[in-house]
């Protein structure tokens, strides 16, 4: 009998010198388990666990990936889901949570990683276009938000020989609407940006680039505002401009010749002369013939950009000006005239009551009066004269390449 107590003593010493003393505390204090991060937003995330703890409190020490810990947020819950709110958007969070019991505390759970989303686009004018939310990252990298997207023209407007990114956001949960081959029915609260730049080098991109400016349109409760904005010589920033600027720039062309520019920022009532008809301001390029080329439209379909539209081929395509191959000299001629003069030069535009030229591309010819303004039409376009030359907003030299094109037209006449 001796002997038999002695050995269970000596089993017990034994289990006592290998028994951890937190495994004590672990089995009394148990670690959270099934940590989840859910509704995770640009700005917070709600973070949920299970825990068979019969009464416990938590600790959450949160902060950005990698950070020290001790030296993180931290928030208390009695129950087991807690939100981080007031997070950097874009960012990615490590959490970790600790259950704290009457007589003791658990290990801390293994990390739990998040990232916030971008944050939204914003709907009202700001002073900065970084607060718009429109780029991601380097503003200058124009990257566009993940709730914009890009769209090009088969015939872009000429502004001096500048490039142009192009770029649509949507509300969220909306689309655009089919209506006609023209411009597609646009939800409120809808951005559309138009930003301006040179390749220092035309024949080297990788020599970097100047913005200039951005152009925006936002539809608030049914109407569209306009607002431009100037960047900084840094192209870190870019500022509201409501009056208009005109910054020097020079570059090399394709030709290997350096061009000295004065480009020039319009004020806001040079954008509402441009982008009025009667008296509604009113975009002017995403009309759905202009978008019609590199399957753009099937894009919008597949990616609910648009609605009311299932066949892309039920729409017409605005003709390449450039395009001799698919197009004659008449479709190419009023192709280049709807993009760079229709917007003023049709009823109820802002030079209706001063011409009768109606440059629009559906036009009937007889009906558009550019036989009879054939001359003035030469006389305006093949030299740049300061408010006289057409157009007369939105450019500071001719358009070489546009003139011939007029002329050959023109002469064909």
């Amino acid at each position: 009998m001796k002997k038999v107590i002695f050995a269970l003593c000596i089993a017990c010493t034994f289990v006592s010198c290998f028994n951890d003393p937190d495994d004590e505390f672990i089995a009394q204090c148990r670690t959270p388990t099934n940590v989840l991060s859910n509704n995770v937003s640009h700005e917070s995330a709600t973070i949920t666990w299970e825990d068979n703890n019969t009464s416990a409190t938590y600790t959450l020490e949160y902060g950005a990936s990698g950070f020290v810990l001790g030296l993180g947020e931290t928030v208390t819950t009695t129950t087991a889901t807690a939100t981080l709110t007031n997070l950097e958007a874009n960012t990615t969070y490590d959490v970790y949570i600790q259950s704290i019991c009457s007589d003791n505390v658990s290990i801390q759970t293994e990390v739990i990683s998040f990232t916030t989303l971008a944050p939204t686009v914003s709907t009202q004018f700001e002073n900065n276009l970084t607060d718009l939310n429109l780029f991601s990252g380097n503003i200058a990298d124009l990257i566009p938000s993940p709730y914009a997207f890009e769209y090009d023209l088969t015939t872009p407007l000429f502004t001096d020989y500048a490039h142009k990114q192009r770029i649509i956001a949507l509300p969220s949960g909306e689309t655009m609407q089919y209506v006609d081959d023209g411009l597609p029915t646009f939800p409120d609260d809808t951005v559309i940006a138009k930003t301006f730049y040179y390749f220092n080098n035309e024949r080297d991109e990788t020599l970097g680039k100047r913005i200039m400016e951005t152009r925006i349109l936002i539809k608030q409760n049914g109407a569209w505002v306009t607002g431009n904005y100037k960047w900084n010589e840094a192209q870190t920033e870019a500022t509201l401009d409501a009056n208009g600027s005109v910054v020097p720039y020079s570059y090399v062309d394709n030709s290997g010749d350096t061009q000295n520019i004065n480009y020039k920022i319009p004020s806001s009532a040079d954008c509402t002369q441009c982008h009025s008809i009667n008296t509604d301001i009113v975009p002017i390029g995403p009309k759905l013939r202009s978008m019609h080329f590199n399957n753009q439209l099937q894009h919008f379909i597949d990616n609910n950009y648009i609605s009311n539209l299932t066949d892309p081929s039920t729409v017409s395509v605005l003709p390449d000006w450039e395009n001799r191959d698919d197009y004659s000299l008449a479709e190419r001629t009023r192709a280049y005239f709807d993009v760079n003069c229709a917007h003023c030069h049709q009823p109820g535009g802002s030079c209706d009551t001063e011409s009768s030229l109606d440059f629009r591309y559906e036009t009937p010819f007889g009906d558009t009066d550019i036989n009879t303004f054939k001359f003035t039409i030469l006389a305006r376009t093949q030299n740049y004269i300061d408010t006289y030359s057409m157009p007369l907003i939105g450019t500071t030299m001719v358009h070489d390449e546009g003139y011939s094109l007029i002329e050959e037209y023109i002469d064909s006449l």
